[in-house]
């Protein structure tokens, strides 16, 4: 498992705060680690999920693996998984 998660520093609604939560091996292994956090699908954002930080113990007690902001996403790149937002803006739109 290469679950990664990071610091809950990022500010969210309800004043909640939230941090970043990625797979380094696959869509699938993030998809699935969530499911087993009881995270919906609708926290997913391109390439990761925004996990509110009560639930931060619970995901490392779970096998992710706290990372830096930084190394997260350098792990992320090399993986080949980062999706960041300008490449949305390079996609067609569904129906055009």
């Amino acid at each position: 498992m290469s679950v990664l998660i990071d610091t809950p520093v990022w500010p969210g609604p309800h004043g909640w705060l939230f941090c970043h939560m990625v797979s380094d091996l696959s869509h699938e292994e993030l998809h699935a680690f969530a499911r087993g956090l009881g995270v919906s699908e609708r926290a997913f954002d391109r390439d990761h999920y925004d996990i509110p930080a009560h639930l931060h113990e619970r995901a490392l007690a779970l096998g992710a693996e706290l990372v830096s902001g930084r190394e997260l996403v350098t792990r992320l790149r090399a993986a080949g998984l980062r999706r960041p937002k300008r490449s949305r803006r390079a996609l067609p739109r569904p129906g055009a």
